[in-house]
């Protein structure tokens, strides 16, 4: 085993999660289609490995789903959705500046 630091400026999670409606989940919110819409933002702006989208599972506050978390900047945005997703990307470029002097 080897301990590595992360290649990324900022690992984007997106939940996925999928209680089938047995309970609320992140996927009642369409969260793979929010992953989509992300991961192919980044990919127009030319982030390809500096950013990397990645659907995971439960994050634990399915109740305020879908939930998507920036590391390493433990950022936490909830209640995301393909319409709001502006935020998200407002902050990743906002991290992609200060990591590339501005």
């Amino acid at each position: 085993m080897e301990k590595n630091s992360s290649p990324y400026v900022c690992h984007v999670f997106v939940c996925v999660n999928d209680r089938k409606g047995a309970r609320k989940s992140c996927a009642d919110g369409n969260s793979p289609a929010v992953k989509q819409l992300l991961k192919g933002e980044f990919k127009k702006r030319g982030w390809t490995g500096k950013v990397r989208v990645s659907h995971c599972g439960c994050m634990g506050l399915c109740m305020d789903g879908p939930n998507v978390m920036l590391y390493p900047q433990r950022i936490w945005f909830s209640g995301v959705t393909e319409d709001n997703t502006d935020s998200v990307i407002r902050e990743v470029e906002s991290i992609m500046e200060d990591h590339d002097g501005g």
